[in-house]
């Protein structure tokens, strides 16, 4: 079956979900432009989810994702903590940050029953996953409501496994990506490979389809996956300069430095590896430091220290989240830039509020 079909969308494009620079804005552009729209939710609350929500469906009648991570909620190790406040000591003392007022607290969240409490009365056309999968008892209920399940591998195993759950779709990402890896049957960052050695592997290996992300900027590297048999593209850091994403202002002047921008894989944020610009905080401790607590345990101590330095116009202990390609960021709605992913004219495709082909996705009883 076809992406467009499975999904009910016009384009085999997805808006990759980017939890912390963006909100419901950038996924109705995307869906009234022909693509998925993605809404991140690790970082809400199940208020503000429920808020966002209500938002997408006001703007949008085309079928939208809601993402949600599956990762194991770690209980703080206070050794561990004081050994790594320890280490951000002269970086406190530098900002007048009061070391004793760190509040500590897990900064994202993964899906629950609360979560699917209030996801059901949304029943989106898509939910999809980053980590694995949540349990099968959850999973069976988002099935329940005839949302497609879609999730993330960045290893062939990791596929199969997916598709053996039953997932509708695999995303195969490629160790371009910025943001989060999705790895999740094994820590070890020798498996991660780069999206056209990945993809083409994972598409021999799976009967479903597979769904292309990192590094893919433009209409050339969109042409070039769906050659190497993706059934469509889910495509980030190029939305990362539109008007509709939420992406911070020294977020948006990192990503627009010359030369071209250097990024990493760190783990200094969260405590797991994710792929972003090359910062103060990551040259000076090393990209991924033993002492970092798990994920996302590791963000508590960060977040005053980000606070602090964004307030003076510095990015230096900020988790300035892009791909290894970021040629394709440009100032340019998310519409046009959906649109011009697939090499069509660039104006808004459906105009906001007009009815698209039925799925899933319903106007929910509150």
């Amino acid at each position: 079956m076809r992406l467009q079909t499975l999904l009910g969308i016009e384009l085999p494009i997805i808006q990759a979900p980017m939890a912390g620079v963006q909100g419901s804005a950038l996924a109705i552009a995307v869906c009234n432009a022909g693509g998925l729209g993605s809404l991140p939710c690790a970082m809400l609350s199940l208020e503000a989810m429920r808020a966002e929500l209500v938002s997408i469906c006001a703007g949008t009648k085309r079928p939208y994702n809601v993402n949600f991570f599956c990762h194991t909620q770690h209980a703080p190790d206070a050794a561990r903590e004081a050994a790594w406040q320890r280490l951000l000591a002269p970086y406190y003392a530098e900002f007048g940050v009061d070391q004793a007022a760190i509040s500590a607290g897990p900064g994202r969240l993964p899906f629950s029953a609360e979560a699917a409490e209030v996801l059901e009365a949304f029943k989106p056309a898509v939910v999809s996953f980053h980590f694995g999968l949540p349990s099968s008892e959850l999973l069976a209920r988002v099935r329940s409501w005839g949302s497609k399940i879609v999730a993330s591998a960045t290893t062939v195993p990791e596929a199969r496994w997916l598709e053996a759950q039953g997932v509708d779709a695999v995303i195969a990402q490629g160790l371009e990506a910025g943001g989060h890896r999705g790895m999740f049957l094994s820590d070890d960052l020798a498996t991660q490979v780069g999206t056209f050695a990945l993809l083409p592997q994972v598409v021999q290996a799976v009967r479903v389809p597979v769904i292309a992300a990192g590094g893919i900027a433009d209409a050339k590297g969109v042409a070039a996956a769906l050659a190497l048999g993706a059934a469509g593209v889910q495509v980030g850091t190029a939305y990362l300069l539109c008007p509709e994403a939420s992406t911070s202002a020294v977020h948006r002047a990192a990503l627009q430095r010359q030369p071209a921008t250097e990024t990493a894989l760190t783990k200094l944020f969260t405590g797991r590896p994710a792929r972003g610009i090359v910062n103060r905080i990551m040259r000076e401790l090393g990209p991924l430091h033993a002492a970092t607590p798990a994920f996302p345990l590791a963000t508590a101590a960060i977040a005053p220290l980000r606070k602090a330095a964004e307030s003076l116009g510095q990015d230096g202990f900020s988790p300035l989240w892009a791909g290894q390609n970021t040629s394709g960021c440009k100032a340019v709605s998310a519409a046009a830039l959906t649109r011009a992913l697939m090499g069509l004219p660039t104006q808004a495709y459906i105009p906001i509020g007009t009815t698209a082909p039925s799925m899933a996705s319903t106007t929910p009883v509150m």
